[in-house]
Parts: structure tokens; sequence; C-alpha cells
């Protein structure tokens, strides 16, 4: 029974709107059979029925069997595929485009353009996108409103604000789409000013269009605490005009704070949304993660769970970031099976972070399990995976690992090349940093950072000071970092004298030091003995860069006095701190007093070592000691006990030496080495010359251990 064309179209709409594929199809069947799919207008309602429904490949047969095509026919299998966004129907896009403007008597309308448009966006494609834009200006289009904001967008995401801003001022009709994506394209770059002045301007011309998506627009604009100021402004603005209910709006009030440090409002924007959604429970995460606050981080996830808040990828990366900070590996582990579960084990951002987490949490061969499962990891988890080693200090992994890459052809990237050689500076392997250093070169990678720094730390690191100032006076660009490892070479090689000129050159060329820097001169000082040196740099550290000193430069002050035997004002130094400062300085004085035999004040450092309980069985050993020779038996006694009670054990010594491309590692006590009986005859030979000499007569017995 044939329908009349009205009720045909009426009923095939209802489908589309439902998206009822399977009613769609009986009644695409009993179209064909009465001949009705003869007519543009339904096989046009039915090619939007099958896109709707996401059934492509129907939709395409149907627009190839239409006799006569007209504009809609066009646009509706354009939109369809552009709205899918994926490559190969932005290519199809493209090429039905082209279609349309060879055909005769067809002439593109105001609703083609934005889903070329989109197509150009998704092809990354600026080319494409300016000749759309030609066309459109051809025929006339471009003042349409809707083909202008499609341009505006366009441009925008594709990052040429300045052609979307053209566009932009030349439209004669702007509606609320076109002023969100001009500010959101400002936003994308960064640009607050560019976006804060079409927010004003749309204040004057257009208040009516200001909705929830220019307020989202806006407010990414706002990444820093400069803007903090505007972004309440806006905040109130919000609330006059009655979007602070918006989750949309809500978040992106939450995301701004974060973004700008003040994680207070944060929190009270989080708090009064009333919808949160994932994307709001992320943004307050990541933003407690950012902020160093893991505990609550963690709390706020319990509470996500406990609402049945689904997950998305930037959540569980909040979370796990708050376990690599937090050591939270059972909960990280928990995090990793909850990926399993959802099938994101091929998500590799995920995987990276993952990999990062066991790495921080010191279970490298979890982290190396994860790397292992996926096939064909990309170069940031190769990356990813290879720090993980440096950060467990297995640096040999690292390097291993990095030769695999090599065996597969994995090309490394800066980052890559900068680990591998902080590895190579860990080991001090000379030899082997030269040959990362030849990589780095036939890689076609320069001097800059971080390559550069890490070339430097890593010469520096292993002696090989005239190779490291090569690399330094080649470097194009030297921040701070490259200026310290330079500083730091020369100042741990004992040209303390000339870290502190290049110290001098640094001022020079107007590079700020940071606190880094300092502990750098300041060691420069102490190896060169220079106590009134090494006061004037404290004092300029603080006086004339504002940077408050740390537990590490007192340690190098109270190094600088007590290598010079001015072991009291150490001690009046320690003692004037007002924050904790640990073991570390009660630590140097001990060791101060037994070189300089002050066994008094030796006893005072170290009962102030038992008192903080030290776990280095050097401090007991040193004690017991300076007790021996005051011939205090009962304190040697009780010293012994307490290093008993508390389970503390001398660690074995540890040392390495790198011959001909080989590392070999020796560890006191180990009888492994394959050389071991000819180690042993050239050690006594050393022995008997130098008892022969004279040496080894007399010793300090304080350099004595005993058995634990």
């Amino acid at each position: 029974m044939k329908l009349p064309t009205q009720t045909l179209l009426s009923q095939i709409l209802h489908l589309t709107q439902h998206k009822h594929l399977k009613q769609g199809q009986t009644l695409h069947a009993h179209i064909i059979k009465t001949g009705q799919l003869s007519s543009t207008y339904i096989a046009n309602t039915l090619i939007n029925l099958y896109a709707k429904c996401q059934h492509l490949p129907q939709s395409n047969l149907i627009f190839q069997e239409i006799q006569e095509k007209d504009i809609v026919s066009y646009n509706t299998l354009i939109n369809a595929h552009s709205q899918l966004g994926c490559v190969q129907n932005s290519i199809f896009v493209i090429n039905l485009f082209k279609l349309l403007l060879s055909q005769v008597g067809l002439v593109p309308d105001g609703h083609t353009f934005p889903g070329v448009c989109n197509a150009a966006c998704n092809l990354l494609d600026l080319f494409v996108g300016q000749q759309v834009h030609s066309v459109a200006m051809k025929i006339g289009y471009c003042y349409d409103v809707f083909v202008g904001s499609s341009l505006v967008n366009m441009y925008c995401k594709l990052g040429v604000v300045c052609d979307a801003r053209v566009v932009f001022d030349r439209m004669i009709e702007r509606n609320s789409v076109t002023w969100a994506s001009m500010i959101s394209g400002y936003a994308m770059e960064r640009f607050v000013f560019g976006a804060l002045g079409v927010f004003k301007m749309m204040m004057w011309e257009d208040v009516g269009g200001v909705n929830e998506f220019v307020f989202t627009s806006v407010l990414s604009a706002l990444t820093s605490c400069d803007d903090v100021f505007v972004g309440k402004q806006l905040h109130c603005l919000v609330v006059k005009l009655g979007y602070s209910l918006v989750s949309s709006v809500g978040n992106a009030l939450v995301t701004m704070y974060v973004k700008c440090g003040i994680l207070k409002d944060a929190f009270m924007s989080f708090e009064l949304v009333r919808d949160k959604n994932s994307i709001t429970w992320t943004a307050i995460i990541t933003g407690l993660v950012q902020s160093g606050d893991s505990e609550q981080a963690l709390s706020l996830f319990s509470k996500m769970q406990f609402f049945k808040v689904e997950f998305n990828e930037s959540t569980l990366v909040a979370v796990l970031n708050v376990c690599s900070d937090s050591g939270g590996l059972e909960l990280g582990k928990q995090v990793h099976g909850f990926l399993v579960k959802s099938g994101y084990e091929s998500k590799i951002h995920l995987m990276t972070t993952l990999v990062g987490m066991y790495a921080k949490c010191c279970c490298v061969g979890d982290a190396r399990k994860v790397f292992d499962y996926l096939q064909e990891p990309d170069i940031v988890l190769w990356t990813s995976m290879i720090g993980g080693y440096i950060e467990a200090e297995e640096n040999e992994y690292a390097i291993d690992l990095y030769c695999k890459m090599q065996i597969e052809s994995v090309m490394p990237n800066e980052l890559t090349m900068a680990r591998v050689l902080k590895a190579c500076s860990n080991l001090v392997c000379l030899d082997q940093g030269k040959q990362i250093h030849a990589h780095t070169i036939k890689f076609g990678f320069g001097l800059e950072v971080p390559i550069g720094s890490a070339l430097l730390m890593m010469y520096a690191k292993c002696g090989s000071l005239n190779d490291g100032n090569l690399v330094f006076r080649r470097m194009p660009n030297k921040d701070v970092v490259s200026w310290n490892s330079m500083i730091s070479g020369l100042s741990q090689n004992g040209h303390g004298h000339e870290a502190l000129n290049l110290f001098q050159e640094m001022l020079l060329e107007n590079t700020t030091p940071d606190s880094v820097t300092f502990v750098h001169i300041l060691n420069a000082c102490s190896h060169k003995g220079l106590v009134d040196g090494g006061w004037f740099y404290f004092k300029m550290m603080s006086d004339e860069y504002n940077i408050t000193p740390r537990v590490e430069h007192f340690s190098c002050m109270v190094d600088i006095l007590t290598r010079a035997g001015k072991l009291y004002e150490a001690k009046e130094l320690i003692e004037t701190i007002t924050f904790d400062h640990g073991l570390h300085l009660w630590r140097i004085l001990l060791s101060a007093c037994r070189n300089y035999r002050d066994y008094e004040l030796g006893v005072y450092a170290g009962e102030k070592l038992m008192e903080l309980g030290s776990g280095e069985s050097s401090t007991y050993v040193l004690l017991s000691g300076i007790y021996e020779v005051l011939g205090r038996r009962e304190d040697v006694e009780r010293v012994r006990k307490m290093m008993k009670l508390r389970g503390v054990s001398k660690l074995p010594g540890c040392s390495w030496i790198e011959l001909k491309n080989q590392i070999h590692v020796f560890v006191v006590g180990d009888q492994l080495h394959s050389k071991i009986d000819h180690i042993r005859v050239e050690l006594q030979a050393l022995t008997k010359q130098m008892k022969d000499e004279g040496y080894g007569e007399h010793f300090d017995v304080t350099l004595m251990g005993f058995e634990g």
C-alpha cells in the first residue's frame, strides 16, 4: 500500500529522532517495494535516518542511487560524516565537497560549509581550510552567520587565531557560537588579553548572547595567579546572570581556580556544583595533586567511588600521580586492576603513567611487566621506563634498555637522551657517556636544553672538565641548570677558584642564580677553605636574591667551618637553626671532632645524634671510638647496646671502576670477582710495601669498627 509522501516523511523523521534503526529498515524496504525511493525528498530523509543511527555505508548507498541529487542530499551526507570526526570520514567529506563543486546547477549553501570546515579541522589541514574559505568568499557566503562561525572555529582550532580574528571582525552578524569560538581560540593560544578583549566587546554589543559556552571559554583563558582578580570578577558575573548552577560553568570555575593556584576558592566552587561529573572531580583532584596535598586528593577519590561517579582517563592519571607522589603502592595496584577490568590497557597515556607510578614506588619489576605487556610501546613509554630505572638507582638497566631500544630501531627523543646521559653520570661511565654523546650528534640533536645540560653533568661527574667546558661554551642558550652543572663540575673536581670565577661570569650574563647555584658555590668555598668567602656568599643568597637558606646551605657552612677547625662556631650555627634539619649537620660536626681530636665536643654531637635516633652505623662507630679514647668503657657498652637495640648494622662498602668498557664492582667480603686471587696477591704486596715504609704503625682508634 502506497503511503502519502508527507506521511512517509513524518514517519521517517520520527524514527530518526528516536534512532529506531530496525523499524527504519522495515520502512525503507516498504519504500523500495512501492517505488517511492525515486523521490529525492524521501531519499534525503532516509540518508539522514541511517546517518543518525551511525549506519553510514547505507547512507552512502542511498546517496549514490539518487538520480537527481540536490544540495540537501550533499549536505546531509557531508554533515553526517563530518560529525563522526575520524580521518577517513573527514577525507570522504572533502572529496564529496569537491564532487559538489563539479556539479552543474548545484552551489554550496550555508549548511554545507560547517561540515566541510569541521573536516578540515579533523585533518589538521590549514591549506584545505583556506581553500574552503576561498570558495565561501567566491559565492558570497562569508557573511552568513553560520559559515562565518564555522570559519572562525576552524581557524582557531588550527591555531591561526589572527586569520580567525579577520573573519570575526568582518562578520556583520555574530551569534553566541561565534563569540565563544573566538574567545576559545585566544584561550587555546594562552592569549588572555585577546580573550578578555573579545568578551568585553561582547558585553557591549551582544550581552544577550552571553551563555554557558561563552563563560566556559573565557574562564579557560585564565591560567595564572595574575589572572585571579579577573577570574573573581567573572565569577561574580556568572552568579549575577544565573549560570552558577550550570555544571559546565561550575567545572570551568573549579579548573580556573586550580590553574591559578587558589585551592581554597577551587574547593568552595567544587562544593557549590550541584551535578558534579567526572570533569568536576578530576579538576579538584588534579589541583590537590599539584599542590602536594595527596591525602585529601585520595580522600576525594574515595568519595568519588562512593558516589559512583564514572571515571575518565584524566581522573585515573591524576590518581596514579597521587600514588606516585605519596608512595601509595597498594592503591596504585588497585587502580591498575581497575584499568584492566575497564579495558584501558591499550591507552598508552595511562600505561605510561602507570609505569611511572610503579617506578617511583620502587617497583621497577612491576613497571617493566607493564612495559613488556604492551606490544608496541611508544617513545614516551620507553623514556618513562628508562627514567624509572634511574629513579630506582638501577642505572645499568636503564642503559641496557636504551641498547634494546636501538636494536628495535626506536628513534629516541631529547628527553630519552638526557635520561640515558644521567644514567651514565650516576655510574661515572665516561666511555659510555661519550658514546651516547656521539648518538646525540648522529640523531641530529643539538646542545640545547635538556641535552646540553645532561652532557655537562655527565662530563663534570666523570671529571672530564675539558670536554664539559667545550660543551658549555658551544651551548647556544645557557639556562641556570647549565651554569649550575659547570660550576658543580669545577667545584667537585678541586677547581674552586675557577668555579667562583664562573659564578661571576654567570652574573655578568644576567642569569639569576637559584638555591642550587649557591650550594655549589659554598661547596667551592669549602674545598678551598674560604671561610670569609663562604659567609659572603651565604649572606648574598638572602640579601641580594631573597633565597631562604635551606638544610643543604647550612650543611655547606658547617662543612666550611669544621674544615677550618672552627668547631664551636659550627656548633653555634647549628643551634641557631629554627627549622628541623634532621641529623646531617650533627654528623658533619661529629666527623670533624674526630679529625681534630676534640673528643668532648664529639661526645656532645654524638649524643645529639643518638637522641635524634640516628640509623646510620657510622654514628655509633665514631661515638663508641671516642668513648674508647676517653676510657669510658660503660659508655662504649651503652652505645653498642643501643646500636643492637635499634637494629642498626654496618652496611658493606661498595666501589666500582670502569676498565675497557667493563664495569668491575667490589663489595666488602665479596669473593666472586673472577680475578680475586690476583687482586689479593697485589693487595698483600702493597700492604707489605706500606709497612716497610713505616705506614700503619699508628692509627686512630675511632677509625676502627666493631661487630654489632
